[in-house]
């Protein structure tokens, strides 16, 4: 293969993928003396969520879970900076909003991966091999068809996402009229005449298209319907204090929990990270009301119907769409039929086919997912030496904040630390109030025995003066429930 001229030896970390996260890596990694990494994707340019940037709709993090912030606030990647490259600080400064739009969000990170000199776009890892001391990626570029290969002592996977689009819509599958949230902005013409749209997922994604199908069609009479399978629209959890889910203080606790334990975890705590924030909430009951003036409270062809779930979708027989409906709390079922359908039905981590060379060495658990330790380095045999780090595989053990922005830099950080073997990047011990572990057993000092009317005093004091035992501890001798273990602070 050809090999295009590139400085001589193995680069210390590869990245696969170029999403958030590892754009969070390449730009911590950067301004590293002596460190040689190199980050490749795929796409001819960076994206994120295209189909989903829609007018107005904003993150559910604030401005400082960007690429650096939360890790290096004086990083020349932040996205004030960003502003200060382009002259719109104070345009920003009076705009006071925490959020940014999601359309502001992309425009920040493809500002900063067309100026990292890490970051190749265009250029596809097709294969990842151990060749006894380092890995030997094999690389291609889709636009010329040129091969060549890439060694590197460590690599690090940016573990993208694919559209989850539910069994009971198989049937629909290819069909004009149903398709996934993802390609929302792409297809949303497609459904220009529909007089029947279904929304189906309860989501953020979910509420901000029907939010956006609201403000298209007022007045026009198309009818608009929104399906969940949650028995209510609850918003996300967003109380300060139930933000420390999203801190590394719960990351290290929910990591040394049992599997079990963390499986359900991670299944109960869906309002912590799959539903749609309060404030689109809010602005779907504003619209909704607007349509109240003058007109009685339902006039408008708009249905909510939360609890009900789709068991099978399948094109109708005289046209449109069929829905065989489930109502969750009473077991009715019926059918619902409609002109269109739009699939908010959520993400799947989708690992790299490029790994297919190394899957006997790498170890799993029962389920097949990939055994993570709280470095964040994927589990392998003992004969591959250099590091497999993963960036948002690991929900399953490292909990609900794994998909968050606001961890990004932080866990970019730990593996930049880990990779390097040193302290590149100073973390804090402790990031939360929440004590989320039972506090450590109090070590009870020994008592000396009631003596017995009569009967000798026992004692196993050697012979002269008695010491007195101490009846209080130092408290700080005590161990601290929530400071790292040796493996949370290995490499920093």
């Amino acid at each position: 293969m050809d090999t295009p001229a590139t400085p001589p030896g193995p680069y210390d970390l590869l990245g696969i993928g170029i999403g958030p996260f590892n754009l969070s890596l390449a730009a911590l990694a950067e301004p590293v003396p002596g460190l040689r990494t190199l980050f490749c994707d795929r796409r001819p340019e960076f994206r994120w969520h295209p189909g989903m940037l829609v007018e107005g709709a904003r993150m559910q993090v604030p401005f400082l879970a960007d690429l650096v912030s939360l890790v290096d606030p004086t990083s020349p990647w932040s996205f004030l900076n960003h502003l200060r490259e382009e002259d719109r600080l104070f345009p920003f400064y009076f705009t006071e909003r925490f959020q940014l739009t999601r359309r502001e969000y992309d425009h920040y990170c493809r500002w900063a991966a067309e100026r990292l000199a890490n970051c190749r776009f265009g250029t596809e890892v097709t294969a990842l091999h151990w060749t006894g001391d380092r890995y030997r990626a094999e690389l291609r570029e889709p636009a010329t068809g040129r091969e060549y290969t890439a060694e590197a002592r460590n690599v690090v996977l940016g573990v993208g996402t694919l559209p989850v689009r539910p069994a009971a819509f198989a049937a629909l599958d290819g069909h004009p009229a149903a398709f996934h949230s993802a390609d929302y902005l792409d297809r949303r013409e497609d459904l220009a005449g529909a007089r029947d749209i279904t929304v189906v997922g309860s989501g953020q994604s979910g509420a901000e298209v029907f939010l956006d199908l609201l403000r298209r069609h007022d007045g026009d009479g198309v009818r608009l319907r929104w399906l969940t399978r949650t028995r209510a629209l609850a918003p996300m959890e967003y109380s300060k204090l139930g933000l420390e889910h999203f801190t590394p203080d719960y990351t290290r606790y929910f990591h040394g929990l049992p599997e079990a334990v963390r499986d359900h975890l991670v299944d109960a705590q869906w309002q912590l990270h799959k539903a749609a924030s309060a404030e689109t909430l809010a602005e779907i009951h504003d619209q909704l009301y607007e349509r109240t003036v003058g007109r009685p409270v339902g006039a408008a062809p708009v249905e909510i119907t939360p609890g009900t779930a789709v068991t099978e979708a399948r094109p109708g027989p005289c046209g449109g769409l069929e829905l065989d409906c489930r109502h969750t709390d009473s077991g009715t079922e019926h059918v619902l039929r409609t002109d269109a359908v739009v699939l908010a039905t959520g993400y799947r981590a989708a690992g790299p086919a490029a790994l297919a060379p190394l899957d006997h060495l790498i170890d799993r658990d029962p389920a097949g997912r990939f055994r993570v330790d709280l470095d964040h380095r994927v589990a392998t045999r003992p004969e591959v030496t250099g590091g497999l780090y993963v960036q948002n595989g690991e929900l399953h053990t490292h909990g609900v904040g794994t998909p968050d922005l606001g961890l990004g830099a932080h866990r970019a950080a730990v593996i930049l630390n880990a990779v390097t073997g040193r302290t590149v990047h100073r973390l804090p011990r402790r990031t939360a109030w929440t004590g989320f572990a039972p506090p450590a057993p109090v070590p009870v000092p020994p008592t000396r025995p009631t003596a017995t009317p009569g009967l000798p005093t026992p004692t196993t004091a050697p012979p002269g003066p008695a010491a007195t035992p101490s009846t209080s501890v130092p408290a700080s001798s005590l161990p601290r429930p929530q400071e790292p273990t040796r493996a949370a602070t290995a490499g920093r």
